[in-house]
């Protein structure tokens, strides 16, 4: 789940990490009281909308006055901003984070994320802040260092320390680095975040190390025990489909593509993408049903799909396990007759009770084209909607 920065920058100041002045604002009134209340000359506009890249998309503005502040959020307000994350789209800017401006000296960055390799927790910092990472990472890795970290002892202060001397922090200020660094570990363990990124930490001339930006995305399967993250999340950030998925328990990712999947689970759904990329075709969605999906959950799933106007056919690739081809089978039917479906259709159904499965599918009358195996399958759909 992700969150905007002015409510990661909440999180963090609640945590003693320190951030910037300042106040969201919905309304361009809003903005400028917003400002009067901040004891800064400079003031920052930033758009909020879940995504990077705003500075460079037009969506950040330092205003050196009040009318400033006023001109730049009824700009912003109600803009699409497009950046490199947003896609060709762009995302509606509804909301403002009206921040106190800061002398900054020198920009870092500092990351904390999961490291599969691993399987432990790892800093990561570089002294080319304000960069995107996957650049310095690309060009400069020999400036990105890491610390990985003990679980059980946590993130301990010499490697706090031995990060902000590497990526050259100050030497007078390397404590203070340290104990940001510490903290923004502390909140990444707290809040059971996957993500806790700060680009860029900035040391200020009064000598301060801060969070000059905020990027915290959380872990799905622990907000049962963070409800007051969950009273964060922004559904209009978020895509329409996937939320629906979401109500069903369903693994939905919404794709570029034209060609719709239904599979049961995430191993075999990526699989599914990849072989159908392999025969020419574009996956319209990542879909898992999961295990133990019912003849209900399989017809959402089909409404989901066939909400995303770009979906010109269906791959329904299902190996029953726990699953059943039978349950799959009706599933199948009752979404088709219900949505009535007008587009390609390919199912291939293999395991527990497959030829059940297929003989329901048979005797449904409905034009829904079989498959032998995941490749045939894959082959059949791309050159259907082709």
């Amino acid at each position: 789940m992700n969150i905007h920065e002015y409510q990661g920058k909440d999180i963090l100041r609640e945590s003693g990490v320190n951030v910037p002045n300042g106040h969201v604002a919905y309304t361009v009134e809003e903005a400028v009281s917003a400002a009067n209340k901040l004891n800064s000359d400079v003031k920052v506009v930033k758009a909020q909308i879940h995504a990077g890249g705003r500075g460079n998309a037009g969506g950040v503005k330092i205003a050196k006055n009040m009318d400033d502040v006023r001109t730049y959020a009824d700009e912003l307000l109600g803009k699409t901003l497009v950046t490199h994350q947003t896609g060709p789209e762009g995302k509606e800017v509804k909301r403002l984070l009206i921040e106190e401006g800061c002398d900054i000296q020198n920009e870092y960055y500092v990351g904390l994320v999961m490291d599969r390799a691993t399987s432990r927790i790892v800093m990561m910092a570089s002294e080319e802040g304000g960069t995107e990472i996957e650049e310095v990472a690309a060009e400069t890795p020999e400036k990105i260092f890491k610390e990985v970290i003990d679980p059980v002892v946590g993130l301990s202060g010499y490697q706090a320390r031995r990060l902000a001397f590497n990526i050259n922090i100050p030497d007078e200020l390397i404590g203070s680095a340290a104990k940001f660094m510490i903290g923004l570990y502390n909140v990444f363990i707290e809040k059971d975040c996957s993500i806790a990124e700060i680009n860029p930490l900035v040391t200020t001339g009064d000598g301060q190390v801060m969070a000059l930006d905020s990027k915290l995305n959380f872990d799905d399967n622990a907000m049962f025990r963070q409800k007051n993250i969950m009273e964060l999340r922004d559904l209009e950030e978020e895509d329409e489909k996937e939320i629906e998925a979401s109500k069903y328990d369903l693994s939905y990712v919404a794709l570029d593509g034209n060609i719709g999947c239904m599979v049961n689970g995430a191993g075999l759904a990526m699989s599914t993408m990849d072989i159908i990329k392999h025969y020419g075709g574009e996956p319209a969605n990542f879909l898992d049903v999961g295990g133990g999906a019912t003849a209900e959950k399989v017809t959402e799933a089909f409404k989901i799909i066939l909400s995303d106007s770009n979906v010109k056919g269906i791959f329904v690739n299902i190996f029953g396990g726990i699953m059943k081809c039978d349950v799959i089978a009706e599933g199948v039917v009752e979404a088709t007759k219900q949505v009535g479906l007008e587009i390609p259709l390919v199912v291939r159904l293999e395991g527990t009770n497959v030829e059940l499965g297929k003989q329901i599918l048979d005797d449904s009358g409905l034009n829904i084209t079989s498959a032998g195996s995941m490749a045939d399958g894959a082959e059949k759909i791309v050159s259907a909607v082709k």
